[in-house]
């Protein structure tokens, strides 16, 4: 298959970057709902992505670092921004979302869903949008959730299948629904020492 082809059926409707040595896998999808123009989703060098990257249509930035890698199944979902760091692992079927996705309230989540079913992705709708920051060389390890408002500190590390609702401090294990400390790293215990980080 040519190349702009693949790139078209992978990229959806929406334009974006990436870096010198990136591979988009045949599972990858990047998606811009919003038909706005312009490069929302930006993808640095030597990464993998190998799952789904979406901008909403009422707004949303991806940024992903360096030697990156994006798991199968994974969906990373922004109506804010999400900014993901260099040597990041998030493994499969993760989630990592800046906003509710639909509204609280179920006569609006319905007209919401309708809407996206007849008309596509509402503009102007409120997702109670928040930033979500993962910093360098955290790992999200299977099946983890990352939402809204939260920042992964440098080095963090997220067990497989926790939640996610607060803040990661650097260089610490957290696990569980809602996800806790359940360990501090040593830098040498990561390999970022090795690194020269």
């Amino acid at each position: 298959m040519n190349l702009r082809l693949l790139l078209r059926r992978l990229l959806g409707r929406g334009g974006f970057e990436a870096g010198h040595g990136t591979v988009l896998a045949r599972s990858a999808r990047i998606i811009d709902t919003g038909r706005r123009g312009g490069v929302r989703i930006r993808i640095g060098c030597q990464s993998r992505i190998e799952g789904q990257l979406l901008v909403f249509a009422h707004g949303g930035t991806i940024s992903v670092g360096d030697w990156c890698f994006v798991g199968p199944g994974t969906c990373i979902w922004s109506g804010a921004s999400i900014k993901i760091g260099d040597r990041v692992m998030i493994s499969h079927n993760v989630n990592i979302f800046d906003n509710l996705t639909h509204p609280l309230d179920p006569a609006r989540r319905h007209l919401h869903f309708r809407h996206i079913i007849e008309q596509g992705h509402p503009q102007d709708i409120d997702l109670g949008d928040r930033p979500v920051v993962i910093e360098d060389d955290a790992w999200i390890a299977a099946s983890a959730t990352i939402l809204r408002g939260v920042r992964i500190g440098r080095g963090a590390i997220v067990g497989a299948a926790a939640v996610v609702t607060r803040d990661v401090p650097p260089m610490s294990v957290v696990a569980g629904n809602p996800a806790r400390i359940v360990r501090h790293l040593d830098p040498i215990d990561n390999g970022l020492a090795a690194l020269g980080q």
